[in-house]
């Protein structure tokens, strides 16, 4: 709730959530499924979801909006009207830059172009870039709770956190469950298969984006091999070894 009422700055705070299922259920035999990270309805009726993602896979954009889309339009599976649907919101708090803003928190809502009018407070996504924190040194530089809680977010344990969980009680009690989570050998041996499942995900995905880059650069030295530019210089313009040129030659 500390976190959430940082975040948002809602004129009226939040002062109870529930928790939800996370899944998405398929509503067609083509839907996509996905699982969120958290998911929560507060005490006025939003319905909030926090993504954390440590890897980019250039689709975060999107991804935030389809769960949005699928959270928004699932409440009406319990027969509510369209005038019922509820506030719902999507944060993403991200380790690796999206955005093209020097800011670190972006929040977008659905306005009119010109007049900047906003249309309705019914979508609400945020998405918060931690690399673009600057560096705390000691407590007294954090000016807000939104500030307090990334810095503990990203720096669990530095001296800095320390001197946040002395001053504030919603952040000692985030630092004290994640020391009993951290003795505790079954959530150590699942926190350490997911974080090789991401380092998986993550040097996969480079792997995939490395070889598209090798196989562009084989299919632009062909084609300037076509126009009967010499080897030496297809090899110089593609960076590609004039061994394997060669071999493009011979298997051309």
């Amino acid at each position: 709730m500390s976190f959430l009422n940082a975040v948002l700055l809602p004129d009226e705070p939040i002062t109870s959530i529930t928790f939800k299922d996370r899944v998405l259920d398929k509503q067609y035999k083509n839907d996509k499924l996905g699982s969120l990270d958290i998911l929560a309805t507060t005490n006025k009726g939003e319905l909030i979801n926090v993504e954390v993602q440590v890897a980019d896979e250039k689709n975060m954009i999107e991804r935030s909006l389809y769960y949005w889309s699928r959270l928004f339009s699932g409440q009406l599976q319990s027969g509510n009207p369209y005038q019922k649907l509820g506030r719902t919101i999507c944060i993403n708090l991200l380790d690796f830059n999206l955005l093209d803003t020097p800011e670190y928190h972006s929040c977008y809502v659905l306005k009119e172009k010109e007049r900047n009018e906003i249309l309705s407070d019914l979508l609400e996504l945020h998405f918060i870039e931690l690399d673009k924190i600057k560096d705390i040194k000691q407590a007294s530089d954090i000016k807000t709770q939104l500030e307090a809680w990334l810095e503990f977010i990203k720096h669990p344990e530095s001296q800095v956190s320390y001197e946040l969980a002395r001053q504030d009680e919603t952040i000692r009690e985030a630092k004290d469950d994640l020391l009993i989570l951290s003795c505790n050998e079954q959530f150590r041996l699942y926190y350490e298969a997911r974080l090789k499942a991401l380092l998986d995900e993550t040097s996969r995905l480079q792997t995939a984006r490395d070889e598209g880059i090798e196989q562009g650069k084989l299919e632009v030295a062909k084609k300037l091999l076509s126009t009967g530019m010499d080897i030496e210089c297809v090899s110089e313009v593609t960076g590609i070894s004039i061994n394997n040129v060669k071999n493009l030659v011979h298997t051309s």
